[in-house]
């Protein structure tokens, strides 16, 4: 009776094993909450100061045509619903704040940093949703360079002409070059449709397509024409002129001299 009442008392060999993984899970459990809830704490925190620091911005350089609530002004268009991708686009690329009032915005050296950039977008955001700023994956060009070219052709050739040079539209406005234009502003500006610009929503081009474009027109800016000098892409006017000018020209020169020689 005593030899069994010693077996019965006597501890498994995996108790001690059992308890340590116990603690080891409790410990880990609780590390794991405490810390994602500081990390949260800490992105929330950074987030509402980048917030905060936007809206200084925007009082001190923007409202007084966009108004504090983004309401817009008779000098400026309401802001409500444009989103941080639109704020990126327009600050970004130097267009916003406007140097001057003409047929439309100008492209020129950026007024604010990069983080200035994104605070005033994240304040603007903040009030009022809109499609965000693109992410990497979204403007890599790793697409279908060829789906891009079709897309491109179908929807933004008639401005921005095949090989993405440029033109003029109506009214002192222009379509400008998309040769070495950041693929961030060219995903922003099919979102947010800025100028004279059509929105192209992710219902009408998805965002694969997008990247698509985006991939066509690295493609063109990376591939030079295997044709020789490119008359600066402008199309069957330029060549036409440049054939007018240059070699019909060339053959009257060269006609006039062999009359006068011999003669």
């Amino acid at each position: 009776m005593a030899r069994t009442s010693r077996k019965a008392n006597r501890r498994h060999p995996l108790a001690t094993v059992v308890l340590i993984a116990i603690g080891l899970a409790f410990t880990g459990g609780g590390y794991a909450l405490f810390s994602s809830t500081a990390t949260a704490d800490s992105n929330v925190a950074a987030s509402q100061a980048t917030v905060e620091e936007g809206s200084k911005l925007f009082a001190a350089n923007c409202a007084t045509c966009h108004g504090m609530n983004l309401e817009g002004s008779a000098a400026g268009p309401n802001l409500l619903g444009v989103g941080a991708a639109s704020v990126d686009f327009q600050v970004g690329t130097g267009r916003m704040p406007l140097a001057m009032q003409g047929p439309q915005a100008m492209q020129k050296p950026p007024q604010f940093t990069e983080e200035q950039t994104a605070a005033l977008a994240a304040y603007v955001a903040s009030l009022s949703p809109g499609p965000a700023v693109p992410t990497d994956s979204q403007i890599a060009d790793t697409g279908d360079a060829t789906n891009g070219g079709e897309l491109f052709r179908i929807n933004c050739a008639m401005c921005h002409n095949v090989a993405g040079a440029g033109g003029a539209l109506t009214e002192g406005k222009f379509a400008p070059e998309l040769t070495g234009v950041d693929s961030k502003y060219v995903y922003e500006a099919m979102l947010s449709g800025p100028q004279n610009m059509p929105v192209f929503n992710d219902h009408n081009i998805t965002p694969e397509d997008k990247r698509d474009i985006i991939t066509y027109l690295k493609y063109l800016q990376n591939n030079p024409s295997p044709g020789g000098f490119e008359l600066g892409n402008l199309g069957p006017v330029a060549e036409g002129l440049f054939i007018w000018i240059f070699g019909i020209g060339a053959v009257v020169a060269l006609t006039v001299w062999l009359t006068a020689k011999s003669n």
